[in-house]
């Protein structure tokens, strides 16, 4: 697959969870809304973290020919949803409400910031 077949999934998937992540922090908790957008969320985040991974870095240094420091977004995504889900289940709402923050500011905002950088599609898009 084209990276930017790839780009496209990337962002099919990732820019709902911006978007979805928003009344997942403001609405109350524990609440069957708050689960089931919590889920969509959590999906949509696993599957553009896979997607992720086969994308080659374009911008900055590379690693094995083909990762970049954005991939750790990956690897954050990656290790925090499954965390977050059992943390859940555990009730053990503490590691579960830092799992989500850390996900959402760590692979949303901040990954997402650094998609704005001369070089990447959304600078080129929104400033060239």
């Amino acid at each position: 697959m084209s990276y930017e077949t790839l780009m496209y999934f990337h962002l099919a998937t990732v820019v709902p969870c911006f978007f979805l992540g928003i009344p997942v922090f403001v609405l109350q908790k524990g609440t069957n809304l708050h689960k089931s957008l919590g889920k969509i969320y959590m999906t949509l985040m696993m599957i553009t973290a896979v997607i992720t991974l086969f994308m080659e870095a374009k911008v900055g240094s590379q690693f094995l020919n083909h990762f970049g420091w954005i991939h750790s977004f990956s690897v954050l995504t990656i290790v925090s949803v499954p965390r977050a889900i059992i943390s859940a289940r555990r009730e053990d709402i503490r590691s579960h409400k830092t799992a989500m923050i850390s996900l959402y500011f760590g692979a949303i905002l901040i990954a997402g910031g650094f998609t704005f950088v001369p070089g990447r599609y959304l600078h080129n898009l929104f400033f060239a």
